[in-house]
């Protein structure tokens, strides 16, 4: 799928870890001036005094307030009234109804996702990092999607970076204002040195959360490429991005809960993101993940059983090459389909960047 072209115009309480309303107007890929949403900035600071009827001066009034447009996340569903008289089937099968309609907003949402996904592998591949930022219940999936890519595709630490406002303590309780922490936002994308190579996903169901929005204004005004994520249409995050993935789950069971329908869907949409790029990278083969790092006893048996599957050997004789290769499963496979020892084998895989289809089906070396 052809990729879009990524922007490239040029602290406080915020924890980056490592793995293992309305459109915005855009200028020169800087943070833009906006109305709606969080509030337009104004340019001149306080508006100037006027004239009292007495010769002095007075206040200048104050500009009428905007109702403020709640994103379809904070919205109530009418047909749930009743929803704390049901009995607790009543009130399961409403969250499951809830959660068959928010499948469907994955499944809208693909070609979307597909087009992030694509970014992220390129981006990866030439040396770059994929930051996830998210505040409360979006950030907190976002860590742990990072987190679990380290054991399941060996990679290696600061690859898939989670910045969760609040610091770490928000995996745990929640940390008051840390969703609008601007500031917070942007020393932890300057902290991290984010650039050009890299590209910076925001999470956030309603589109609107301060913290995510500072954050990828930070990143494209760094040169990073941006994704977000969002639940709700038309909110400045989904504007900043230049790879959008809407999941358009509607109102929630329990208003504006989006730990529970928003929540689901982001956390499809992470697996399927960072999955997708790693198959992208070779990680996988079919679906045999070879390069799963075997840190305990069911890895070490599944890496046995991968190896012996691949490389048409029993599981004791797969395990005996895994001991001699130090568990490196892409290895271990390459030795006993091609006979050869740990360091040749080795050097194969670094030849064709890691992918073992690519070394299993290359021609064979003239003698």
């Amino acid at each position: 799928m052809p990729e879009a072209a990524s922007r490239r115009p040029p602290g406080p309480r915020a924890a980056t870890g490592a793995s293992g309303g309305g459109s915005a107007e855009r200028s020169g890929g800087g943070s833009a001036e906006r109305s709606g949403g969080s509030g337009a900035r104004r340019r001149g600071g306080r508006a100037p005094a006027r004239r009292s009827p007495s010769g002095g001066t007075a206040p200048a009034p104050r500009p009428a307030r905007r109702n403020a447009v709640l994103p379809l996340t904070e919205a109530s569903r009418p047909d749930l009234a009743d929803l704390d008289s049901r009995d607790e089937d009543g009130i399961i099968a409403a969250l499951l109804a809830q959660e068959r309609r928010a499948q469907d907003a994955l499944a809208d949402a693909r070609p979307a996702l597909a087009a992030l996904a694509h970014a992220v592998a390129l981006r990866l591949d030439d040396g770059g990092r994929l930051f996830y930022v998210g505040a409360g219940t979006s950030g907190r999936l976002a860590v742990l999607d990072a987190v679990e890519c380290g054991p399941t595709f060996s990679l290696p630490p600061g690859i898939i970076v989670p910045i969760l406002a609040g610091g770490a303590s928000a995996m745990t309780e929640a940390v008051e204002g840390a969703e609008d922490d601007a500031d917070a936002a942007r020393a932890a994308i300057t902290a991290s040195t984010v650039g050009e190579r890299d590209i910076v996903v925001g999470i956030a169901a309603s589109g609107r959360t301060g913290f995510v929005r500072a954050a990828l204004e930070a990143s494209r005004a760094a040169g990073a490429a941006t994704g977000a994520i969002v639940n709700a249409p038309g909110g400045p995050i989904e504007a900043l991005a230049d790879f959008p993935v809407l999941l358009a789950t509607g109102p929630e069971t329990i208003t504006g809960s989006t730990r529970l329908s928003a929540g689901t869907t982001q956390k499809i949409a992470l697996n399927a993101l960072s999955t997708t790029a790693m198959i992208r990278l070779g990680k996988t083969y079919g679906p045999l993940m070879v390069d799963v790092r075997a840190t305990n006893a069911k890895l070490r048996d599944r890496a046995a059983r991968i190896v012996a599957s691949l490389a048409g050997c029993t599981t004791d004789e797969s395990a005996e090459t895994l001991e001699a290769c130090g568990f490196e499963v892409k290895t271990a496979i390459v030795m006993r389909r091609l006979d050869l020892d740990a360091a040749t084998a080795r050097d194969r895989l670094k030849a064709a960047r890691g992918r073992l289809r690519n070394v299993l089906d290359a021609p064979a070396p003239p003698p």
